[in-house]
């Protein structure tokens, strides 16, 4: 695995993250990205250990977000917090996208996988630039309100897209409000390719179960592999 140096955010900066790749520069070219974004207090090691439950042929790129704070990093402040506002989501995946514009002309497609926190990133790039995306992955997370941020496309635009998405949860998770789940049930099912599924005994985490589930999903939906 090979990492990057992270640089500082500003404005006017471009945004260099510290990621870590599963292969080297060299043994990139030609294939399939999909990038992992970890969840809130998390970094980029969080997730990769999920890599070898996924489809192979995939080069899977872990991100760490950009907010130090506490045991890790956040991606935005969360929405209880009194600094939070959809133009700090719209800023942070922003500058995640140009970077990710960057890096995806090496590869034959860019899919995301996101874990809660994660999981809001993923959406709101999703909605950002839907054309850009082979497919979505949401674990345990939820989709940010809009708030007629210019940032994100309008919803018939996205819908008109049919970008596949796996979403990933246990009823019983109690981190992600039931009012997030339900504004986030409400938008998928209006905008996106949605395979949803329940699991039990998980609550905020990633089961085995769902892995394979989601490995299935990267390799019907990606690779066109059944």
């Amino acid at each position: 695995m090979t990492n990057a140096d992270e640089s500082p955010i500003g404005d006017d900066v471009a945004w260099n993250p510290t990621v870590l790749w599963s292969r080297p520069e060299t043994e990139r070219q030609g294939t399939p990205l999909l990038v992992l974004l970890h969840g809130y207090l998390a970094n980029e090691e969080d997730l990769m250990g999920l890599t070898s439950y996924l489809p192979e042929e995939f080069t899977v790129v872990s991100v760490r977000a950009p907010l130090a704070g506490g045991p890790g990093y956040s991606w935005f402040p969360l929405s209880r917090e009194a600094d939070y506002s959809v133009d700090k989501v719209a800023a942070s995946v922003g500058r995640l996208a140009a970077w990710l514009g960057a890096v995806r002309s090496a590869h034959t497609s860019v899919s995301l996988l996101g874990f809660s926190q994660g999981m809001a990133v993923a959406t709101s790039l999703l909605r950002h630039a839907p054309e850009d995306y082979a497919c979505v992955v949401g674990l345990s997370g939820f989709a940010v309100p809009a708030e007629d941020s210019a940032f994100f496309q309008d919803d018939d635009d996205v819908a008109a897209a049919r970008v596949p998405f796996f979403w990933g949860r246990d009823q019983e998770d109690q981190v992600i409000s039931a009012e997030m789940i339900d504004f986030t049930h409400s938008w998928l099912t209006a905008n996106a390719k949605l395979t949803k599924i329940l699991y039990s005994n998980m609550l905020h985490s990633i089961s085995q179960q769902e892995l394979a589930h989601v490995r299935e999903f990267l390799a019907l939906t990606v690779l066109g592999r059944r």
